[in-house]
């Protein structure tokens, strides 16, 4: 790991947190892998050699009992899932290099290298703990079917993690007042030896390497209270017959069971099999052999990336001489599982002599039409219900990567996606594309003889900039951005030279103005392709490129493109009131039902609401993540009165408001159409965001965000009449 700026010499791999076989993909889980494409595919866009790997994971409690409930083997059950999963990833071009599972003979042989190398250098030691056992059942509890309180937050929490508080790690029996959740009976503990990997071998180790850790801040700074504490050590088995048997100290290999048999016998005799936290993450590196297996060493090099050279893999100390020598590790993850990825995980691979990950991207959780996700009770956008609305991946590829900051939450709901699409990709990206290529093959049967103007050069080669910049931070949003603004760019461009009115009047001027526009069409084509692959393809090939747009350099996008080029067609269609209608009355409904199985709403015997005190069900989370004071200063916030409000045409929801801020009036575009009565909105005071970035929807530029509370768009406002453009404080 180099720490060098991409492009590095070393191969990079990316992988992202595998989905566990038992349980159908949803929006949530789709951000992560949606975001984790996008990036491997940007990262060989400037020349870094890259892999995309990933896998199912196959082990675990849940997967044994609901198999079982279905009356069949846990690998049966969890394979059905896995293979529905590598059906699904490809029909949101999340295109892995690889995609394997933990139950696979690959992953199986390197959990056990690791766990025996961990035994060699004497990070495992062996102790009697407390297990929860179900005294009805007659049967050990494993971590998630046991509940209780967590000992260090007091909320409730299964038996392994604190889920719902502190999100810590909790070994077995640290819960406090634990309960069986087959029985709901009191849960009994009783002594059983397991096994431990010493993580405080590791403490200075890992404290060094969170100093060294990229990415994101939640990722960076989060694990620190645990690392900087007192380390306790990680159980690394359980009692269970389905998973990989914990080796022993002198079982070989071939002695091991066969692949899936899920019968356990470790050198001790015990019916013991590892944590599934102990091979989930080393199928990232047995997904990565398998891909260099199959392409060859050559193409691409599996322990370059992963293993050390024998001077230093069993060392505690990290050498920055010998650093440079490795690959680049990015861990793509949800940031519920950050501390398994930035505490035990670099701790696994040190003590088994393997590289360390230079980045850990933890993104923020996808919320349900302004409501907590919850699969349980159903309130959750299927992967599957969205393929069957009929809408091409791209659209949800592009709205899922921009709708906020890594690691920040996105929400989503049908209405705000058509917004979206309508407004940034039909009316934006899709309008400029066609308009030119229309133009251009119209006019001049493709690409006019002309060469392209210094300021058109100069806005690509910005763009280029602005991408390469966009991968070596790791952000997503704003890598997406760049074709959104280069189109916009176009869109003005057009717009203000007015080609259609120079044909006749000064056609070498037409000329010069249409081959700026295929030219900018070109390099939106090259930069929109991480995000939206598949529209960037099509868009390619409207302009008569030969090859695949994924196969070209970023300086592509400066190229010449063809001379002639078929008629155009549009690159996005208009998503239609009438059907995101029905979609969002339809996701509408399943919350109100899932919320009211949550409590909400429910009245008391007399008929009135059991508690008009109550605090309302389902706020959204607060933002875990603390910003600074000098955070905060950056934001501009100014008191404003809106003058003018107007409807946007083409949207039902957008109003086109003109706001006082003393300073200047600001053109406003908001979602307020239904929500208030348009024509009591001027005279309006309202609190506007003034230095946020501008963008253009449905055709109209918005210079700033008016703030309003809540899905009722409650519009923020001053108590006194502080004068226009005073700074919120």
């Amino acid at each position: 790991m180099s720490h060098d700026e991409f492009p590095t010499d070393q191969p990079a791999v990316v992988t992202c947190g595998l989905p566990y076989a038992n349980g159908d993909l949803h929006v949530g889980h789709l951000r992560t892998y949606v975001d984790g494409d996008a990036l491997s595919r940007a990262l060989r866009r400037i020349g870094q050699q890259t892999a995309f790997v990933c896998g199912s994971d196959m082990h675990g409690t849940p997967v044994a009992v609901n198999a079982a409930e279905k009356g069949v083997e846990p690998r049966e059950f969890a394979l059905e899932y896995h293979e529905t999963y590598a059906e699904t990833f490809p029909q949101f071009n999340v295109e892995f290099d690889n995609y394997g599972h933990t139950d696979d003979e690959t992953n199986t042989e390197l959990t056990q290298e690791f766990v025996r190398s961990w035994i060699d250098n004497d990070h495992v030691h062996e102790k009697e703990i407390q297990v929860a056992w179900d005294t009805e059942e007659d049967q050990p509890l494993p971590d998630r079917f046991v509940e209780g309180t967590c000992p260090y937050c007091g909320e409730q929490a299964r038996g392994d993690e604190c889920d719902e508080g502190c999100q810590r790690h909790l070994e077995p029996g640290e819960i406090e007042d634990p309960v069986s959740t087959i029985t709901g009976n009191p849960a009994e503990y009783r002594e059983r030896e397991h096994k431990f990997l010493r993580l405080a071998d590791f403490q200075d180790y890992l404290q060094g390497f969170l100093d060294r850790l990229e990415g994101t801040d939640n990722a960076q700074n989060q694990p620190r209270e645990w690392v900087e504490g007192e380390l306790q050590d990680l159980c690394i088995t359980r009692d269970m017959d389905w998973g990989i048997d914990y080796p022993g100290d002198s079982v070989a290999p071939e002695e091991q069971r066969e692949e899936g048999s899920g019968e356990a016998a470790d050198a001790d005799g015990d019916d013991l099999v590892l944590y599934v936290w102990v091979d989930a993450p080393i199928e990232y590196v047995a997904s990565t052999k398998q891909y260099s297996e199959r392409v060859g060493a050559d193409e691409y090099d599996w322990e370059a990336v992963w293993k050390l050279d024998g001077e230093t893999q069993h060392g505690t100390a990290w050498d920055d001489d010998w650093s440079a020598d490795n690959g680049e590790i990015i861990h793509v993850i949800g940031r519920d599982i950050i501390q398994h990825h930035a505490v035990f995980w670099p701790a696994m691979l040190r003590g088994a002599g393997y590289n360390e990950p230079r980045t850990i991207l933890a993104t923020g959780f996808v919320g349900i039409d302004g409501k907590a996700l919850s699969t349980s009770r159903n309130r959750a956008v299927w992967a599957e219900e969205y393929l069957d609305a009929g809408f091409h991946p791209d659209l949800f590829r592009y709205y899922i990567a921009t709708g906020a900051g890594l690691e920040m939450d996105v929400d989503f709901s049908w209405d705000r996606f058509a917004e979206r699409v309508n407004g940034e990709l039909v009316g934006n990206v899709g309008n400029f594309a066609y308009r030119s290529l229309l133009f251009a093959h119209r006019n001049y049967d493709g690409t006019p003889d002309a060469a392209v103007s210094d300021d058109v050069e100069a806005r690509i080669e910005a763009a280029i900039d602005e991408f390469e910049t966009a991968v070596r931070e790791y952000d997503i949003r704003s890598l997406a951005d760049v074709a959104i603004e280069l189109s916009n760019y176009g869109n003005e461009y057009i717009q203000r030279n007015e080609p259609w009115n120079l044909v006749g009047d000064d056609p070498e001027e037409a000329a010069q103005v249409i081959r700026d526009c295929v030219q900018l069409t070109k390099a939106v084509a090259v930069v929109m392709q991480p995000v939206m692959p598949g529209k960037a393809e099509r868009l390619w090939g409207q302009l008569g490129e030969r090859g695949s747009v994924a196969d070209v350099t970023l300086e592509t996008a400066l190229s010449e493109p063809p001379a002639e080029f078929d008629e155009p067609v549009e690159l996005f269609e208009q998503v239609e009131d009438d059907h995101t209608e029905a979609l969002q009355e339809q996701l509408r409904r399943r919350v109100e039902a899932a919320s009211e199985d949550d409590g909400e709403g429910a009245d008391d015997e007399d008929g009135e609401d059991a508690d008009d005190e109550a605090e309302p069900a389902d706020l959204e989370p607060l933002v875990e993540e603390r910003i600074g004071f000098e955070d905060f200063e950056g934001i501009d916030m100014r008191v404003g009165e809106i003058v003018s409000a107007d409807p946007v045409e083409g949207a039902d929801k957008l109003l086109k408001l003109e706001v006082d801020i003393g300073h200047e009036v600001r053109q406003v575009v908001a979602g307020l159409a239904k929500l208030h009565d348009v024509e009591e909105l001027p005279g309006t005071r309202v609190i506007l965001l003034a230095n946020m970035e501008k963008a253009e929807l449905f055709g109209v530029e918005s210079d700033g965000m008016v703030l309003a509370a809540g899905d009722e768009a409650d519009l923020l406002t001053t108590h006194e009449d502080a004068p226009l453009g005073t700074r919120i404080q």
